[in-house]
């Protein structure tokens, strides 16, 4: 009798009584979602925008080479999106739809429908996310259940611009990817 086939058979020798699962709380987040995810946007150091101010933000010249697949709002991008991701690799600003948003912690879901290759939340120096208002849950509970809900290739959640305080113990923002988040509610 192998190890595995004896310890197993002890096992099933034992006589124990069945427990329930615990009850799994409630988590709800009261209040206004809106308020509270645009309060958790401002504490993951990401700030709420209006569409004007991305529009006027994009015609600063600021940032030289745009790109934008949103369908929320205006299209801004100042090129097409090339076929390969190591043609970004001087990409200014990025404008993406979000799926969904979490009002307890700001994070916001996207997937590849959404983003036009992987690689644009995490290559771009800067990244504008649109997010529709009534599209935002009171927590992660409640948006796992939505993902859970229909399928994807490839999905993740932005909570905030890149950042780290690995290095000396210091906050240091943008540090391997965005340097700053912005999100225009609509």
């Amino acid at each position: 009798m192998s190890s595995k086939s004896m310890i197993l058979s002890k096992i099933k020798k034992l006589a124990q009584e069945e427990k329930p699962l615990p009850e799994i709380p409630s988590f709800e987040v009261v209040g206004d979602l809106v308020e509270t995810f645009k309060n958790s946007v401002a504490m993951n150091k990401g700030t709420v925008i209006s569409a004007m101010e991305l529009q006027d933000l994009v015609n600063s010249g600021a940032y030289p080479k745009v790109y934008s697949g949103s369908k929320l709002i205006e299209d801004l991008k100042t090129f097409d999106l090339p076929a390969h991701p190591k043609d970004l690799n001087d990409l200014d600003l990025a404008i993406i739809d979000g799926q969904l948003g979490v009002a307890e912690n700001a994070a916001i879901w996207l997937e590849d429908d959404n983003l036009g290759l992987r690689a644009v939340p995490f290559i771009t120096q800067h990244l504008v996310i649109v997010l529709e208002q009534s599209k935002i849950l009171g927590n992660m509970h409640e948006a796992y259940g939505m993902i859970g809900a229909h399928y994807s290739g490839f999905g993740l959640f932005i909570a905030g611009p890149s950042k780290t305080a690995d290095i000396e113990q210091s906050l240091v923002i943008g540090a391997h990817g965005a340097k700053s988040l912005r999100v225009v509610l609509v």
